[in-house]
């Protein structure tokens, strides 16, 4: 009697078959053919699911592949990509239109904590709990190029580095380069792990104690005290020009922020773009800080008149180049260090201090939110409150005592 002939499918149905793996395990695959945008068809063989998965029954395997002629019949369907994770990083970053200091530190991360593990992983064949792994080895042992005594990442990198494979691998699934991304599952540390490190800054007095000394013995007593006046952030101040500065009319407009851009291989790049906010501000001056800027003047143009026109930045080396915003905060600890060795009592806080210094100094001093918010740049009061909620005065003493005034009238 002849065997009976199994019973072929129509073009649109797809098939399946088992075949053997290495191990001499059983597996399903599934072939279907897809029309591509531009007219063609296309046939595609699949081992593995959306997810990673592998089949092991035939019923299985043909859900699978209903699922996958159901999407691509409305046009959803996703065609699986075996170029590697770190082509594809490459090409998301190309794309990325963002301020060069955010692309160059995307490149950055992704180059020394992500590629070196699944790299060469097919991005289709990337999973959650690949990238879980992922997250733990950095955690344990940090770079690849990790020395011996090292610890690994902190928890508010590795959930930065999470930050960004996560919009990559979204813009994956948009292309419908991937059916869902393994990344949105995954377990970074968390937003409590990662928290910033407790705000660092000094008192009144002891701002005081530091500007007096380095007015003595500092060459960058106007950086120093211009920062600690205005509140703005180290790359808005190197960013400034004389043109920005309105001695008369005691203001300085905050329009740019020079950032340095770092690629591999490539000499590091001064660049300047937007204020984090995007926005322009304008910050009011005192006497004090407007007569320290008008002799800062003065002085720059006896070295050089061009260091004294109207673009040539308030900031700059000797030379009017633009000096890197690394070795400004460096220069800072090295006069900090030679502060407290002269005797002062001054905790050692970073050049960023001095932001939070003067929005702490104000706000302490019942300076309404909104305007410190404006001299900070904050994108709205209620980042501000976010950030400084702690240093806002009275509240708590005034519910206090307001609490137990209304149970003593309740009484009498």
């Amino acid at each position: 009697m002849p065997a009976r002939s199994r019973k072929r499918r129509s073009p649109g149905e797809g098939s399946v078959w088992p075949y053997t793996t290495k191990a001499g395990e059983r597996r399903i695959a599934i072939g279907y053919v897809v029309q591509a945008p531009d007219g063609t068809r296309k046939r595609v063989t699949r081992r593995r699911g959306p997810n990673g998965e592998r089949w092991t029954t035939e019923r299985d395997a043909k859900r699978a592949l209903r699922e996958i002629l159901a999407a691509a019949d409305k046009g959803e369907h996703v065609d699986p990509s075996r170029q590697p994770v770190s082509a594809y990083l490459d090409e998301w970053l190309a794309g990325l239109r963002l301020r060069p200091g955010t692309v160059a530190s995307y490149r950055r991360n992704l180059r020394v904590h992500v590629t070196p593990a699944i790299g060469a992983v097919p991005l289709a064949s990337l999973t959650t709990a690949r990238i879980n792994a992922l997250y733990r080895q950095l955690e344990r042992s940090g770079r690849a190029d990790l020395r011996a005594g090292e610890r690994g990442l902190s928890p508010r990198t590795v959930r930065y580095v999470h930050t960004i494979l996560s919009a990559a691998l979204a813009s994956a699934v948009r292309e419908r380069r991937l059916a869902r991304n393994p990344a949105a599952d995954a377990k970074p540390p968390t937003a409590r792990e990662a928290k910033a490190p407790e705000m660092q800054c000094w008192t009144a007095g002891q701002l005081a104690a530091f500007l007096r000394w380095s007015g003595e013995h500092s060459e960058h007593h106007t950086l120093w005290a211009v920062l600690a006046a205005t509140g703005m952030r180290r790359g808005e101040a190197l960013a400034l020009r004389w043109r920005d500065v309105g001695l008369d009319g005691g203001t300085v407009s905050v329009r740019r922020s020079a950032g340095v851009v770092r690629d591999k291989g490539e000499a590091p790049v001064i660049v300047e773009g937007d204020t984090k906010s995007g926005k322009p501000r304008v910050v009011d001056l005192d006497a004090a800080t407007v007569a320290l800027l008008r002799a800062y003047r003065r002085e720059r143009g006896a070295m050089a008149l061009q260091l004294a026109r109207d673009d040539a930045l308030v900031f700059g080396d000797h030379e009017g180049r633009a000096r890197y915003p690394e070795g400004v905060s460096r220069r800072f600890a090295m006069d900090l260090a030679r502060c407290r060795k002269a005797g002062a009592d001054l905790p050692v806080i970073r050049l960023h201090g001095l932001r939070h210094t003067h929005a702490t100094i104000l706000l302490s001093a019942r300076e309404p939110v909104h305007v410190v918010s404006r001299r900070l740049g904050h994108a709205t009061p209620t980042v501000t409150m976010s950030i400084y909620a702690h240093v806002l005065p009275g509240s708590q003493r005034e519910a206090a005592d307001l609490f137990a005034s209304l149970i003593e009238e309740a009484e009498a």
